[in-house]
């Protein structure tokens, strides 16, 4: 099948090169001719693992391709996926912005000349696949067009095996045409017996941001769960454990830290806020999961100071991790951008090492001292901080480690480590949910 996607970002260069994959015919157009220019050279803009060899891959077996002409990306697409940013708004109060959707409506809209199922990729407000129907009939009357929810489930680090071996794949439309132009899309999923769900347009835009609010509430639980411990002398690890061992609740997402980020979390849960303020609804599940993660942030930064005997003031601190999760380059919303910028304003040195982050962090906080790894970041520290639990970091030589430092303190905010262990390996340790000194 010919398939065009508008938007060559993450979601929309994963899904064009796992289309390809399943032996489709695609074309990834993007308006940015720097980033067209970029994949046309097989350079992948972003970090993805797998990403640069799945789309050389389809590029060179001439199933994958790159332009900035929506007409030639549509002239012989059967369906077409929207796949643009819809992010906050300025204004900071949860409404998503949709004129990059709205606009690529039209402008689709103007390239229909037979029928094309219009597939919207991108997360968006309940109503918005009904508005884009609209825009398209308005634009051109003569268009023949469903319009479908289909939205993604991508983690950022593990996203071309969540798009081949998805938990499900949720279709929103009324119309039995579109189905069986999806179910073709999607045929090597279908023989391979991945659930379907299919649902209306608005139960589909509804089910992505449900999913996220419902991962961001267990993370927000867990984290005062965590808060509990500390006072009380329990240990989360084993509690979350425990409990994450109930099949009813499981073990993912039951991890403390220093709160959630990403370009998903913090987006879609205001986004489901206000859409239930606009409705009369409440939510006050999601709304305190929000504020818990907001105050969780400053809890780690009170939390190292504490660590510090009440101050930062002119301290060397090495930081181990920017990016909001490993596997991604991506520092959208990140807790570290919260809590490095807080100990740098009291004065405090910081030595940060990141294995994909590092280059976008030296943009936004450019007064940091950027290093070549871990141990370069504990170089005369009196503290270092895990804050983002990438491999590589859990397999460190502590007596390396330890004889890099000033001070042998270790802040892990991801309770990476066994507190018995490195107590014996000669450290102070402080993690989230444990005995602070061990």
């Amino acid at each position: 099948m010919d398939i065009a996607i508008i938007g060559s970002g993450y979601v929309g260069l994963v899904t064009g090169a796992c289309l390809s994959e399943f032996g489709h015919q695609v074309i990834c157009m993007d308006k940015d001719p720097g980033k067209i220019s970029m994949l046309q050279e097989g350079k992948i803009p972003i970090y993805e693992p797998g990403l640069e060899a799945l789309v050389a891959k389809n590029v060179n077996g001439g199933r994958l391709c790159f332009t900035t002409d929506l007409r030639l990306a549509m002239a012989e697409a059967q369906a077409v996926f929207i796949a643009v940013g819809t992010p906050s708004q300025r204004r900071g109060n949860g409404y998503a912005d949709l004129s990059y959707i709205y606009d690529a409506a039209r402008e689709i809209a103007a390239c229909i000349r037979k029928y094309t199922v219009v597939i919207d990729k991108s997360t968006v407000p309940v109503g918005t696949g009904r508005q884009v129907g609209r825009i398209i009939k308005e634009t051109n009357p003569e268009a023949d067009f469903d319009v479908v929810s289909n939205p993604e489930f991508l983690r950022e680090g593990a996203a071309i095996n969540d798009f081949m071996r998805p938990d499900r794949v949720v279709l929103g439309t009324d119309s039995e045409r579109a189905k069986e132009v999806l179910k073709e899309i999607y045929n090597p999923l279908y023989l391979n017996s991945t659930p379907f769900v299919i649902a209306s347009i608005e139960t589909a835009e509804l089910i992505k941001y449900a999913a996220n609010a419902f991962l961001a509430m267990k993370i927000s639980f867990i984290n005062e769960i965590a808060s509990l411990c500390e006072s009380v002398g329990a240990d989360v690890v084993s509690l979350a454990k425990a409990i994450g061992l109930d099949g009813r609740i499981g073990s993912k997402f039951l991890h403390p830290g220093p709160g959630y980020g990403g370009s998903c979390f913090p987006k879609d849960t205001l986004a489901l806020l206000r859409i239930a303020q606009e409705h009369g609804s409440a939510l006050r599940l999601v709304e305190a999961a929000v504020e818990v993660n907001s105050a969780q942030k400053g809890k780690m930064i009170k939390k190292i100071r504490d660590a510090l005997n009440g101050s930062e003031a002119g301290k060397t601190i090495g930081v181990l991790g920017i990016t909001f999760k490993p596997e991604t380059d991506d520092l959208r919303e990140a807790p570290a951008l919260t809590i490095l910028p807080a100990l740098h304003e009291k004065g405090a040195r910081l030595q940060v090492h990141d294995p994909q982050g590092m280059d976008e962090a030296a943009i936004i906080l450019p007064e940091y001292a950027y290093v070549a790894d871990a141990y370069a970041a504990a170089e005369g520290a009196d503290a270092v901080i895990l804050l983002t639990e990438w491999n590589q970091y859990r397999a460190l030589d502590l007596e390396r480690l330890r004889a890099a430092m000033k001070t042998p303190l270790f802040i892990d905010l991801r309770n990476v480590y066994d507190p018995e262990k490195m107590r014996k390996a000669g450290f102070v340790y402080v993690g989230v949910g444990r005995k602070v000194n061990l």
